[in-house]
């Protein structure tokens, strides 16, 4: 394992940092991206605290599996606990986005799942976007940040959600966590999950009484994903 192979994992960490700024769904610091290659059980993340507009490549942390720093002066991501705890939970997950961007962050504020109410986001996500539960007092002040990826990887167990099918989910009072296969394909979750979740909240305010056909959901979600996907070019 070279240096040219660190700096890819850096740079491609650093890309979805930038473009989550790019896209609006980060202002200030309110948010992280990493990249994980499972072969080597290392993912790159964005530094604690830095303004994204002095961020550089280079300031990317890389970080292993039991939460080691390898070779950075920097501090990673306050975060870096919950990307650590998904990548050990979900073995398809090779890429994570957390932002705070306003609709997604709207909903869990409010402690609401973010529901399928069209095909559009039947496209990306296989049902209702869940909200999950504040964490209790004491896991909170022992262990905020890795008790929050131990709670992602349980409610999916628990609830028998395919990752892949759920690439997301929002923290009751917090925000909004996305993954994928690759980190830009979490990128392209967090993209999907806000717009969804400003057409849902519209959606409901013309209407609340929605009932989507499972039959489309189902329909529009295997298009797109599984072994009978025919949705885009082969």
């Amino acid at each position: 394992m070279g240096t040219g192979y660190l700096d890819q994992l850096k740079q491609e960490a650093f890309e979805v940092n930038m473009g989550i700024v790019r896209e609006r769904l980060v202002v200030l610091t309110w948010g992280n991206a990493s990249s994980f290659d499972r072969s080597n059980g290392i993912f790159a993340i964005k530094p604690s605290g830095v303004s994204y507009s002095l961020l550089k490549w280079q300031d990317m942390v890389l970080v292993d599996l039991d939460g080691n720093v390898i070779d950075s002066k920097l501090k990673p991501s306050s975060d870096t606990l919950t990307h650590l705890e998904i990548y050990k939970g979900f073995s398809s997950v090779c890429g994570i986005v957390h932002t705070h961007s306003p609709w997604a962050t709207i909903w869990a504020q409010a402690s609401k799942s973010i529901p399928v109410l069209g095909t559009t986001h039947s496209d990306h996500f296989n049902g209702d976007v869940p909200c999950l539960p504040y964490l209790n007092k004491d896991k909170v002040e022992s262990a905020y940040e890795k008790e929050t990826g131990i709670q992602i990887v349980e409610y999916f167990t628990k609830h028998q959600l395919e990752p892949i099918h759920m690439p997301g989910c929002l923290l009751s009072g917090h925000a909004s966590f996305t993954w994928g296969e690759t980190s830009n394909k979490a990128f392209e979750n967090a993209i999907a999950l806000e717009s969804c979740a400003n057409m849902a909240y519209h959606s409901i305010s013309l209407n609340s009484k929605i009932k989507f056909p499972k039959y489309i959901l189902d329909k529009h979600f295997s298009r797109k994903h599984g072994v009978n996907s025919y949705y885009g070019q082969k």
